[in-house]
């Protein structure tokens, strides 16, 4: 199953974010093991090392995208998913490109806590814990 991670997910990962962390590591295991074709947008590695900048140097920012890289395959932000985001006219344009990414992609499922935001999407959003009740394994 080719599913999207979308950031917060990966940031619930490293920074074991409580009420989060458990669900969201069991996720990133399972793409880790090709259980799931785990993706995730190119735009999230800027915004990833952007958000750790404080604990990051430049050794340990080369570290962590590595170790993203390893576990999921990242999709490139082309100029036609830049287009067509800004044309959802959505209140977020960086949740429009992770809807037109996913889309892109023919993923089964965008994985995020922030259901709400992937509304207008045509793929469908879940929790980490409501795709690890959909999964058979």
């Amino acid at each position: 199953m080719k599913v999207l991670i979308d950031t917060n997910v990966i940031l619930d990962v490293l920074y074991k974010r409580e009420g989060f962390y458990e669900d969201s590591l069991k996720i990133w295991k399972l793409c880790e093991t090709r259980k799931l074709d785990g993706y995730i947008s190119a735009l999230s590695i800027p915004n990833i090392v952007y958000i750790l900048r404080r604990e990051l140097d430049p050794e340990k920012t080369l570290e962590v995208i590595n170790n993203i890289n390893l576990v999921f395959k990242i999709y490139d932000l082309k100029s036609e998913i830049i287009m067509q985001a800004a044309e959802k006219k959505t209140k977020d344009y960086e949740d429009a490109l992770q809807m037109v990414t996913a889309q892109k992609l023919k993923a089964s499922f965008i994985v995020t806590r922030n259901i709400k935001d992937f509304a207008g999407s045509k793929i469908i959003a879940v929790k980490p814990s409501e795709l690890l009740e959909r999964l058979d394994f």
